[in-house]
């Protein structure tokens, strides 16, 4: 596995996302996930499964300490007390006494970040969380968060996949040595039709879905955190260590790039995109 450092985190390059995995199904995945070699594990408040990402950390055979646990917060909890309050919980949940990283899920339109920061910096000071980051945060959000913390920021956790260019998001992010960790990594399965992909992944014995993360993780600071319930699945989208794309097929993935390839924007949570 591939680790990707980022400003004294050390996070593997691919881990399990779990939104929209619930209770029994959520600890399988998990469980299973770790048995077969993951290591980093992601979730969030909002996914309402904490409590069964903990069981299935729990129930694996492997040791806490090896496990890259991600949570992230709400914004409606991101006033001072309502966040440390916020974290707190999502460790008891998780029957946990840390997390590696505790992220802001997205921007908040009504509570100020600097009030924010503040209460992320002593979540981090108190050891609730050993990293701290951001999610969905477009390039002036990135350095304002910056500007507002004591603590350096790990990642940005984004939409990110071959149709959608992050360019931007990602230059600003090197320059603060942070990662980016790609969600929605499969474009819902689009990879899967796509011809380009599937001419790629032929001359490599591999899946679309393989193409699309390892062109992902072959990108410097890029993490992903393709989300599957499915056992072979999972295994798949580790096995991606195994070969290397040529700058020619990393070309022609990056060219099915479009200034509309978002898939995720709901709104009225949604921050004003970076212009592709």
């Amino acid at each position: 596995m591939k680790i990707v450092e980022a400003n004294s985190a050390k996070i593997p390059a691919i881990g399990l996302g779990t939104y929209r995995l619930k209770g029994e199904d959520a600890t399988r995945a998990v469980t299973h996930a770790l048995e077969i070699g993951y290591r980093h594990i992601d979730t969030a408040q909002m996914y309402d499964n904490e409590e069964a990402v903990g069981k299935g950390i729990a129930a694996a055979p492997v040791a806490r300490e090896e496990v890259f646990l991600t949570t992230k917060i709400w914004p409606d909890n991101f006033s001072h007390g309502d966040l440390i309050a916020a974290a707190k919980e999502s460790i008891a949940r998780l029957k946990t006494d840390y997390v590696d990283l505790l992220l802001l899920h997205w921007p908040s339109k009504t509570i100020p970040l600097k009030e924010t920061m503040l209460a992320l910096n002593e979540v981090q000071a108190a050891g609730i969380a050993k990293h701290i980051g951001i999610s969905n945060f477009t390039t002036s959000l990135i350095e304002e968060a910056a500007s507002l913390t004591s603590v350096p920021l790990t990642v940005d956790q984004v939409e990110y996949h071959p149709y959608l260019p992050q360019d931007k998001v990602l230059s600003a992010l090197r320059a603060h040595g942070m990662a980016l960790t790609a969600y929605a990594p499969l474009a819902h399965a689009k990879v899967s039709d796509d011809k380009v992909i599937q001419d790629i992944a032929k001359a490599h014995g591999k899946t679309p879905g393989q193409i699309a993360l390892r062109w992902l993780v072959q990108q410097d600071g890029v993490i992903a955190i393709p989300k599957s319930g499915n056992p072979e699945r999972q295994k798949q989208n580790i096995e991606i260590f195994d070969f290397e794309l040529s700058d020619d097929e990393m070309a022609r993935l990056f060219a099915l790039q479009k200034p509309k390839g978002r898939i995720i924007d709901p709104a009225g949570i949604a921050p004003e995109w970076d212009a592709a």
